[in-house]
């Protein structure tokens, strides 16, 4: 008999890689999402269900659900109540494949992402100390997410997946846009702070997607990281998006921090490398990576080109609009500062 996966937030970047991926290896799948484009469905040949679902409804959960599925792939979960309501399913789901996120990690020190002075190891294993579960932030609500699905058992048996840096068409935070926008404006200079060095380790769509379809395969209750194999300085990211592009820029690498805010600030800007390790998704799942960041990266740059044609930017791509406080198209700062 065909297994059954039900994948929440299909209509997005990871939920579309993963019904892909899983159609492949012969699922057959609940797509649930509050609207798939009416410009881009699934392909009638891979037979796939599209069920309406908002994530923090209980009801519409409960009818995608039906009289149970072998899987959920869960790309939506936020925080302890996304997965309270997971639990208080579990009797219909065989097993669940969450995705988190590498943001909940400490350094040795005990400080997270984006303090003052935080230095993580390198590479960051799965065991690395993390933030308190809680509310109020990002990486506190993935915490207490991921702890009340860690410790469910074999109530439900959860693959976390802690995933670096997401890239891929079909995004609201595409940092690569912040590339990509450049050369389209036709701007001359990259400058970059830390002289370009800064990694913040990236993990395509088709990666993470991989890693969901052999976690949905294995059912088991672990947390493994999921990454690109290798984590590209954001120098070399700048310089293949405007390869991909064919743009001519001349960088400008500024040793230290952003000498005035925000220039030479990226969406992957760190003093310190965030690399992830990948022995254990290797170990356990027999994880092998479809794809590098820079084979993957002619795809996204031509959809995020695409989708922003003759559109406002913001509109297109809220998160990164609005989710990092930063303008990182202050052309007149950079100007002011290059004529100092």
């Amino acid at each position: 008999m065909t297994e059954t996966a039900l994948v929440v937030g299909a209509s997005g970047q990871i939920g579309r890689a993963a019904v892909r991926a899983l159609v492949g290896d012969g699922w057959q799948v609940r797509a649930g999402a509050r609207g798939v484009r009416a410009s881009d469905p699934w392909p009638v040949d891979w037979g796939v269900e599209s069920v309406r679902l908002d994530r923090d409804d209980d009801s519409q959960l409960a009818d995608a659900l039906g009289d149970g599925v072998d899987v959920v792939v869960d790309t939506m979960a936020m925080n302890a109540s996304h997965a309270h309501q997971l639990l208080r399913m579990a009797d219909r789901i065989g097993s669940a494949v969450v995705v988190s996120t590498a943001a909940v990690y400490l350094d040795d020190q005990g400080q997270g992402f984006g303090e003052e002075g935080v230095r993580f190891p390198v590479p960051i294993v799965e065991s690395q100390p993390t933030v308190e579960p809680g509310e109020g932030s990002y990486p506190t609500e993935k915490a207490a997410m991921e702890r009340e699905l860690s410790t469910a058992g074999v109530t439900l048996p959860t693959t976390l997946l802690r995933a670096g840096a997401i890239h891929g068409p079909h995004t609201r935070h595409p940092r690569e846009w912040y590339f990509v926008k450049r050369a389209l404006d036709g701007r001359p200079v990259r400058i970059l702070a830390y002289r370009g060095q800064s990694r913040f380790q990236p993990v395509s769509t088709v990666n993470l997607a991989e890693l969901i379809r052999l976690a949905a395969a294995r059912p088991g209750s672990r947390v493994l990281n999921a990454a690109d194999p290798q984590a590209p300085t954001v120098r070399e990211i700048g310089a293949a998006v405007h390869a991909v592009l064919d743009h001519d820029a001349e960088e400008v690498l500024v040793d230290g921090p952003s000498p005035v805010f925000p220039v030479g600030i990226t969406p992957w800007t760190v003093p310190e490398p965030v690399v992830l390790d990948m022995a254990a998704a290797e170990r356990e799942l027999g994880y092998r990576p479809v794809s590098s960041y820079l084979d993957s990266l002619p795809e996204t740059v031509a959809w995020l080109v695409a989708a922003a044609r003759g559109r406002d930017w913001t509109d297109v791509f809220p998160d990164l609009a609005h989710n990092y406080q930063t303008d990182f198209f202050d052309y007149p700062a950079e100007d002011a500062w290059l004529g100092r």
